[in-house]
């Protein structure tokens, strides 16, 4: 059959220039991971070609057997669009992601069929029953086995790309309330691939440097341990995720990493409040071992990237001054603000619904970067000049200047990862937020 795999990429509405483009390409960041791996695991029986239209114009007059299209929420209008128009063209469309599997019901409506969870194993069963015309409207991914062998994902990708990807390891067991990956059914189950398999990966994968897409790589630190020190020898260069208990207590796993060509650590630290933590199920997370994480990454020469939410219920005006000051003192190195975004299939967007405060169901919205649900202790533009106003202050000239600066130090690849990533986030800062729609009588705040 001949296959057309479609990739919406989250990207909120901004309109992404070349220069954006060419920077979230180069490191992997754009195009997201998954449809190499739908295109990866297909039978080579089949002709597959991927496209990304921020790149490539899709061709809706080309004789296609299937399309398969994998997108997030904030894409979704859009992915439906495309899947609209292929349906008139009498091919058959399967569509997947994150978004497909929170409101499965919605996506059938745009599709002959959906894939709920991972959707690399069920796209296998769908394959064969679209070749034996018993294409079933829903596949529930079956889980991975301890047997389960997957190719590697050897998909060119489009533009100047210094930084390949891989994974390593498949979900996470931790399903914080707000997390959209690990509350689709099957996303809290985790599976590692055997570790020579993922050695064998990177070996053909010509960039030197490389981004891990899982969830994190602490879940499991013997594996991970393991894992590091097969890959000395490979002097490749990477950055991956991480949680802070095992980087505040394992040094040796952190000193592994080094060793191994880690440059940069991303942790989701979420909240500088424990009790932000503890009310959101971020198990992993204690504020009062964060120092000895940072510490941990800092001393062995590597950044760290730290992601921060707001807009829980535990959350009040003054948080963000706060937070800017924690932050701060911990020297973090990268910073990224999100506004907490109740994504369909959470138990968040389960709990606002029910409770009425959910704003929109625009999908559009839900970019990280726009208020889609009433607050508790803010209203919503509050929340939303808030988060604009820790971009302002995290990154302005000089601070950020001073941070790229000293990882001079750390070698040519972490200065490279902090000040690349420095200007992706004020160019994501100024592009991607969209205005609320102001309330009778407010005024903009200003950071208390």
């Amino acid at each position: 059959m001949n296959i057309l795999i479609v990739e919406t990429v989250w990207m909120g509405s901004a309109s992404y220039k070349f220069l954006d483009k060419t920077l979230l390409t180069a490191f992997s960041i754009l195009p997201t991971l998954q449809a190499r791996e739908i295109a990866a695991i297909t039978p080579k029986n089949h002709t597959v070609s991927i496209v990304n239209e921020r790149y490539t114009p899709i061709d809706f007059q080309k004789n296609y057997d299937v399309v398969h299209i994998n997108f997030v929420t904030s894409t979704a209008p859009h992915a439906y669009e495309i899947a609209d128009r292929f349906r008139k063209n009498k091919a058959l469309v399967v569509l997947s992601g994150l978004h497909a599997s929170g409101i499965p019901e919605e996506a059938k409506q745009h599709s002959d069929s959906v894939l709920i969870g991972r959707p690399e194993l069920a796209w296998l069963v769908a394959l064969q029953d679209i070749e034996q015309h018993k294409i079933k409207p829903f596949y529930q991914a079956p889980p991975f086995e301890t047997s389960t062998r997957l190719p590697p994902t050897m998909i060119s990708l489009p533009g100047f790309v210094i930084t390949g990807a891989l994974e390593a390891t498949r979900g996470c067991p931790y399903q914080c309330d707000f997390c959209p990956e690990t509350n689709i059914p099957g996303g809290s189950q985790y599976y590692e691939r055997p570790i020579d398999d993922v050695i064998t990966e990177m070996k053909t994968i010509p960039q030197k440097t490389l981004m891990f897409y899982d969830n994190s790589l602490t879940i499991h630190p013997e594996y991970t341990k393991e894992l590091f020190r097969k890959m000395k020898g490979l002097h490749k260069r990477f950055f991956c995720n991480g949680n802070v208990d095992v980087l505040a207590r394992d040094p040796e796993l952190v000193h592994l990493s080094k060793e191994a060509g880690c440059v940069a650590w991303l942790i989701g630290f979420e909240s500088v409040s424990q009790e932000t933590l503890d009310a959101i199920g971020k198990k992993t997370n204690r504020v009062d071992e964060y120092t000895q994480a940072v510490h941990n990454i800092h001393r062995h020469g590597m950044a760290v990237i730290g992601c921060f939410i707001f807009g829980f219920d535990t959350d009040t005006p003054a948080v963000f001054k706060e937070t800017l000051k924690v932050i701060k003192k911990l020297k973090i190195d990268i910073a990224d603000f999100s506004i907490l975004t109740p994504f369909p299939g959470t138990l968040l967007f389960k709990q606002l619904e029910q409770q009425g405060r959910i704003l929109t169901k625009d999908w559009k919205n839900y970019n990280l970067k726009t208020v889609v649900f009433t607050p508790q202790q803010m209203i919503p533009e509050e929340l939303l000049a808030g988060v604009q106003q820790m971009y302002t202050e995290f990154y302005t000239p000089l601070y950020a200047f001073k941070r790229i600066l000293r990882n001079l130090d750390n070698g040519f690849y972490a200065f490279f990862v902090v000040f690349s990533r420095t200007i992706i986030a004020i160019m994501n800062s100024r592009r991607v937020f969209t205005k609320v729609k102001k309330s009778k009588g407010f005024k903009k705040p200003t950071m208390p």
